[in-house]
Protein backbone atom coordinates (compact mmCIF):
# COMPACT_ATOMS: atom_id res chain seq x y z
CA UNK A 1 0.00 0.00 0.00
CA UNK A 2 1.16 3.82 -0.82
CA UNK A 3 1.99 5.83 1.65
CA UNK A 4 1.02 9.46 0.27
CA UNK A 5 3.25 11.92 2.68
CA UNK A 6 5.18 14.74 2.02
CA UNK A 7 8.40 13.07 1.64
CA UNK A 8 7.04 11.08 -1.75
CA UNK A 9 7.15 14.17 -3.84
CA UNK A 10 8.83 12.78 -6.99
CA UNK A 11 12.16 14.21 -7.62
CA UNK A 12 12.67 17.54 -9.64
CA UNK A 13 15.47 17.17 -11.49
CA UNK A 14 16.20 20.96 -12.25
CA UNK A 15 16.26 21.24 -8.63
CA UNK A 16 18.65 18.33 -8.32
CA UNK A 17 20.91 19.01 -11.13
CA UNK A 18 21.27 23.17 -9.66
CA UNK A 19 21.54 22.00 -6.16
CA UNK A 20 24.79 19.52 -7.61
CA UNK A 21 25.81 22.22 -9.81
CA UNK A 22 26.75 24.16 -6.37
CA UNK A 23 28.59 21.27 -5.27
CA UNK A 24 30.30 19.75 -7.72
CA UNK A 25 31.65 19.99 -11.13
CA UNK A 26 32.59 16.28 -12.09
CA UNK A 27 28.26 15.04 -13.39
CA UNK A 28 27.58 15.60 -16.72
CA UNK A 29 24.32 14.61 -17.23
CA UNK A 30 21.22 13.52 -14.80
CA UNK A 31 17.99 12.37 -15.70
CA UNK A 32 15.25 10.98 -13.87
CA UNK A 33 12.70 8.61 -14.97
CA UNK A 34 8.92 7.29 -13.44
CA UNK A 35 9.43 4.05 -14.05
CA UNK A 36 12.19 1.33 -15.33
CA UNK A 37 13.26 -2.32 -14.99
CA UNK A 38 16.88 -1.14 -13.57
CA UNK A 39 19.02 1.52 -13.80
CA UNK A 40 22.65 -0.11 -13.79
CA UNK A 41 20.73 -1.74 -16.62
CA UNK A 42 19.94 1.27 -18.26
CA UNK A 43 23.30 2.57 -17.79
CA UNK A 44 24.81 -0.41 -19.00
CA UNK A 45 23.01 -0.49 -22.46
CA UNK A 46 24.05 3.73 -22.42
CA UNK A 47 27.97 2.85 -21.86
CA UNK A 48 27.68 0.16 -24.76
CA UNK A 49 26.89 2.80 -27.24
CA UNK A 50 29.55 4.92 -25.59
CA UNK A 51 27.91 7.28 -22.91
CA UNK A 52 30.37 9.09 -21.30
CA UNK A 53 32.04 9.29 -17.91
CA UNK A 54 29.67 11.78 -15.74
CA UNK A 55 25.94 10.35 -16.44
CA UNK A 56 23.80 9.62 -13.41
CA UNK A 57 20.40 7.92 -13.66
CA UNK A 58 17.52 7.88 -11.29
CA UNK A 59 14.41 6.22 -11.12
CA UNK A 60 11.21 6.69 -8.98
CA UNK A 61 10.48 3.33 -9.30
CA UNK A 62 12.36 0.07 -10.74
CA UNK A 63 10.30 -2.98 -11.41
CA UNK A 64 13.37 -5.55 -11.99
CA UNK A 65 16.21 -3.75 -9.42
CA UNK A 66 18.48 -6.08 -8.64
CA UNK A 67 21.03 -6.20 -5.82
CA UNK A 68 24.23 -8.66 -5.00
CA UNK A 69 23.63 -12.61 -6.47
CA UNK A 70 20.84 -11.77 -8.47
CA UNK A 71 18.65 -10.73 -5.41
CA UNK A 72 15.34 -9.00 -6.35
CA UNK A 73 15.52 -5.22 -4.98
CA UNK A 74 11.97 -3.42 -4.61
CA UNK A 75 10.32 -0.29 -2.98
CA UNK A 76 7.29 1.56 -2.94
CA UNK A 77 7.42 4.60 -5.56
CA UNK A 78 9.29 7.41 -4.44
CA UNK A 79 10.20 6.20 -1.23
CA UNK A 80 14.03 5.32 -1.86
CA UNK A 81 16.70 6.73 -4.05
CA UNK A 82 17.17 4.53 -6.47
CA UNK A 83 20.32 5.72 -8.80
CA UNK A 84 22.73 4.55 -11.05
CA UNK A 85 26.06 6.27 -12.41
CA UNK A 86 28.32 6.11 -15.27
CA UNK A 87 32.25 5.81 -14.39
CA UNK A 88 34.84 5.39 -17.08
CA UNK A 89 38.39 4.81 -14.49
CA UNK A 90 41.62 5.25 -15.81
CA UNK A 91 43.09 2.73 -12.82
CA UNK A 92 44.09 -0.66 -14.28
CA UNK A 93 41.05 -3.22 -14.08
CA UNK A 94 42.15 -5.15 -11.65
CA UNK A 95 41.45 -2.07 -8.98
CA UNK A 96 37.89 -1.84 -10.25
CA UNK A 97 36.37 -4.03 -7.20
CA UNK A 98 36.91 -0.98 -5.05
CA UNK A 99 34.83 1.10 -6.58
CA UNK A 100 31.97 0.01 -4.75
CA UNK A 101 33.81 0.36 -1.75
CA UNK A 102 34.67 4.23 -2.43
CA UNK A 103 30.94 4.43 -3.30
CA UNK A 104 30.24 3.37 0.25
CA UNK A 105 32.81 5.50 1.84
CA UNK A 106 30.86 8.55 -0.41
CA UNK A 107 27.74 7.66 1.51
CA UNK A 108 28.60 7.13 4.69
CA UNK A 109 30.92 10.76 4.75
CA UNK A 110 27.12 12.37 2.66
CA UNK A 111 24.17 10.89 4.87
CA UNK A 112 26.77 12.06 8.33
CA UNK A 113 27.10 15.73 6.65
CA UNK A 114 23.52 16.10 5.27
CA UNK A 115 21.46 13.46 7.13
CA UNK A 116 22.87 13.69 10.91
CA UNK A 117 22.97 10.02 10.85
CA UNK A 118 26.29 7.55 11.65
CA UNK A 119 26.38 4.77 8.94
CA UNK A 120 28.80 1.98 9.38
CA UNK A 121 29.47 -0.06 6.16
CA UNK A 122 29.44 -4.28 5.83
CA UNK A 123 31.72 -5.74 3.43
CA UNK A 124 31.34 -5.59 0.43
CA UNK A 125 28.66 -3.02 -0.34
CA UNK A 126 26.03 -2.59 2.18
CA UNK A 127 25.36 0.64 4.67
CA UNK A 128 23.91 -0.36 7.83
CA UNK A 129 22.44 2.40 10.33
CA UNK A 130 22.04 0.66 13.67
CA UNK A 131 23.10 -2.76 12.45
CA UNK A 132 20.22 -2.55 9.74
CA UNK A 133 20.60 -2.43 6.40
CA UNK A 134 19.88 0.82 4.68
CA UNK A 135 21.93 0.61 1.30
CA UNK A 136 23.23 -1.43 -1.02
CA UNK A 137 25.59 -0.53 -3.91
CA UNK A 138 26.13 -2.64 -6.63
CA UNK A 139 29.37 -2.06 -9.13
CA UNK A 140 29.00 -3.91 -12.79
CA UNK A 141 32.01 -3.58 -15.65
CA UNK A 142 30.69 -2.70 -18.85
CA UNK A 143 33.81 -2.69 -21.42
CA UNK A 144 35.77 0.20 -20.71
CA UNK A 145 33.26 1.65 -18.40
CA UNK A 146 32.04 0.80 -14.21
CA UNK A 147 27.78 1.27 -13.20
CA UNK A 148 27.47 1.98 -10.40
CA UNK A 149 23.85 1.49 -8.50
CA UNK A 150 22.83 2.50 -5.27
CA UNK A 151 19.50 1.52 -3.89
CA UNK A 152 18.83 3.94 -0.60
CA UNK A 153 15.58 3.72 1.88
CA UNK A 154 14.55 6.93 2.19
CA UNK A 155 11.04 7.20 4.00
CA UNK A 156 10.04 3.73 4.29
CA UNK A 157 7.83 2.74 6.91
CA UNK A 158 8.86 -0.37 9.11
CA UNK A 159 5.88 -2.44 7.55
CA UNK A 160 7.16 -0.96 3.91
CA UNK A 161 10.45 -3.02 4.51
CA UNK A 162 11.71 -6.14 2.49
CA UNK A 163 13.12 -7.49 5.02
CA UNK A 164 13.25 -7.15 9.40
CA UNK A 165 17.09 -6.34 9.02
CA UNK A 166 16.21 -3.37 6.90
CA UNK A 167 15.90 0.62 7.53
CA UNK A 168 15.45 3.48 6.45
CA UNK A 169 16.49 7.18 6.56
CA UNK A 170 13.01 7.68 8.61
CA UNK A 171 13.30 5.55 10.73
CA UNK A 172 16.78 6.45 11.99
CA UNK A 173 15.64 9.81 12.56
CA UNK A 174 17.53 11.63 9.58
CA UNK A 175 17.25 15.29 10.00
CA UNK A 176 15.85 15.42 6.41
CA UNK A 177 14.45 13.36 3.88
CA UNK A 178 14.88 15.50 0.87
CA UNK A 179 15.77 13.49 -1.58
CA UNK A 180 17.27 16.10 -3.86
CA UNK A 181 19.45 17.32 -1.22
CA UNK A 182 20.83 13.67 -0.17
CA UNK A 183 21.40 13.14 -3.78
CA UNK A 184 22.98 16.20 -4.62
CA UNK A 185 25.31 15.43 -1.50
CA UNK A 186 25.83 11.44 -2.07
CA UNK A 187 27.34 12.53 -5.46
CA UNK A 188 29.42 15.31 -4.67
CA UNK A 189 30.59 13.16 -2.36
CA UNK A 190 31.08 10.56 -4.67
CA UNK A 191 33.20 12.30 -7.56
CA UNK A 192 35.58 13.58 -4.53
CA UNK A 193 36.46 10.24 -3.15
CA UNK A 194 36.34 8.90 -6.64
CA UNK A 195 38.74 11.57 -7.81
CA UNK A 196 40.87 10.59 -4.95
CA UNK A 197 40.93 6.93 -5.66
CA UNK A 198 41.88 7.74 -9.69
CA UNK A 199 44.55 9.84 -8.09
CA UNK A 200 45.89 8.29 -5.41
CA UNK A 201 44.83 4.75 -6.26
CA UNK A 202 42.69 2.78 -3.73
CA UNK A 203 45.12 2.47 -0.86
CA UNK A 204 43.28 6.10 0.85
CA UNK A 205 40.37 4.64 0.22
CA UNK A 206 40.15 1.30 1.30
CA UNK A 207 41.55 2.81 5.19
CA UNK A 208 38.77 5.37 5.12
CA UNK A 209 36.01 2.09 4.28
CA UNK A 210 38.05 0.38 6.64
CA UNK A 211 37.75 3.22 9.53
CA UNK A 212 33.84 2.96 9.57
CA UNK A 213 33.93 -0.55 8.63
CA UNK A 214 31.08 -2.27 10.85
CA UNK A 215 32.79 -6.32 9.94
CA UNK A 216 36.41 -5.65 10.52
CA UNK A 217 36.88 -7.32 13.79
CA UNK A 218 34.15 -9.58 14.01
CA UNK A 219 33.53 -13.11 13.74
CA UNK A 220 32.07 -13.86 10.16
CA UNK A 221 30.52 -16.53 8.09
CA UNK A 222 30.71 -16.66 4.36
CA UNK A 223 29.01 -18.39 1.66
CA UNK A 224 30.65 -18.49 -1.69
CA UNK A 225 28.82 -18.73 -4.95
CA UNK A 226 30.03 -22.50 -5.46
CA UNK A 227 28.73 -23.61 -2.28
CA UNK A 228 31.40 -23.46 -0.22
CA UNK A 229 31.53 -21.82 3.40
CA UNK A 230 33.68 -20.20 5.32
CA UNK A 231 34.00 -19.22 9.28
CA UNK A 232 36.46 -16.76 10.67
CA UNK A 233 37.50 -13.42 12.23
CA UNK A 234 37.38 -11.01 9.37
CA UNK A 235 41.04 -9.03 9.85
CA UNK A 236 41.68 -6.58 7.17
CA UNK A 237 40.29 -6.23 3.44
CA UNK A 238 43.39 -6.03 0.72
CA UNK A 239 44.22 -3.36 -1.63
CA UNK A 240 41.69 -4.92 -4.25
CA UNK A 241 38.96 -4.91 -1.56
CA UNK A 242 38.90 -8.69 -0.67
CA UNK A 243 37.72 -9.32 2.36
CA UNK A 244 40.64 -10.50 4.69
CA UNK A 245 39.16 -13.76 6.87
CA UNK A 246 41.12 -15.41 9.48
CA UNK A 247 39.63 -19.29 10.29
CA UNK A 248 41.62 -19.52 13.54
CA UNK A 249 42.76 -22.66 12.10
CA UNK A 250 44.87 -22.14 8.94
CA UNK A 251 46.46 -19.46 7.20
CA UNK A 252 44.49 -15.78 6.59
CA UNK A 253 42.12 -16.31 3.15
CA UNK A 254 41.48 -13.51 0.78
CA UNK A 255 37.68 -13.15 -0.27
CA UNK A 256 36.30 -11.50 -3.60
CA UNK A 257 32.91 -12.49 -3.86
CA UNK A 258 30.54 -13.70 -1.00
CA UNK A 259 27.77 -13.25 0.91
CA UNK A 260 28.74 -12.49 4.53
CA UNK A 261 26.99 -12.97 7.90
CA UNK A 262 28.35 -10.84 11.09
CA UNK A 263 28.08 -13.58 13.79
CA UNK A 264 28.43 -11.66 16.95
CA UNK A 265 29.55 -7.67 18.15
CA UNK A 266 33.05 -6.70 16.88
CA UNK A 267 35.55 -7.49 19.90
Amino acid sequence: MRVDTPTRKPLDRHALWSLLSEKSDFWTEVDVVGVTGSTNADLAEAARHGAGQGRVLLAEEQVSGRGRLDRRWESPARASLMMSFLLRPTLPREQWGTLSIAAAVALEEALHAVCAVRAKLKWPNDVLIGGRKVCGILAQAEGSAVVVGAGLNVSQTEAELPVPGATSLLLAGAATLDREEIAAAFLAHVAAVYRTWEEQGPASVVERWERNSDTLGRQVAVSFPNGRSLTGRAVGIDADGRLRVDPGDGPVETVAAGDVVHLRPRA
